[in-house]
């Protein structure tokens, strides 16, 4: 079954780096915001390594990237796709990425985990040209990365955006 996207990218014309995800989960459609399943480890990651309490609120979580010049957004556009599962993902339609790098100056791109890379890579990159850095994913699918070393992983897009 092709499932479109709906959830708007946060960003703003002081956003420095933009993280993108593959496809919002089934939780995060049903929230209507990035990285809405509990045990999705994202905004732990991210409040570890930017020194913040874990934001709650949709607004909390809005605040805090936009505060420090985090954009977030997702690969794809449209997909076919079973549950949550980036395996199961076909038939791509992707994001079109034009309005955020005109609007802010995005100094890095990150793709959270593999299967976004893989997908900005085979989509996106062809047309931006720009490269996009991996890091870990954050889903609680990747049981090899503890918080601990995620949070190790990704400090490095706080070191580049100030």
């Amino acid at each position: 079954m092709k499932i479109e996207h709906t959830i708007a990218p946060v960003y703003d014309e002081n956003s420095r780096i933009l993280i993108l995800g593959s496809f919002p989960s089934v939780k995060s459609r049903e929230q209507k915001f990035f990285y809405g399943h509990k045990q999705n480890r994202f905004w732990k990651v991210l409040a570890g390594i930017l020194g913040c309490e874990v934001p709650q609120t949709i607004e909390e979580k809005k605040k805090i990237l936009l505060t420090h010049h985090i954009a977030v957004w997702d690969v794809i556009q449209s997909c076919e796709i079973e549950g949550s599962s980036d395996a199961s993902i076909r038939n791509v339609i992707p994001n079109d990425l034009s309005e955020i790098l005109k609007t802010a100056d995005i100094q890095v791109i990150y793709t959270n985990g593999g299967k976004a890379y893989e997908l900005y890579q085979k989509y996106i990159f062809p047309v931006n040209g720009i490269k996009a850095d991996k890091l870990p994913s954050t889903s609680p699918a990747n049981a090899g990365y503890s918080l601990e070393r995620l949070k190790e992983v990704w400090s490095k897009i706080y070191k580049s955006g100030d």
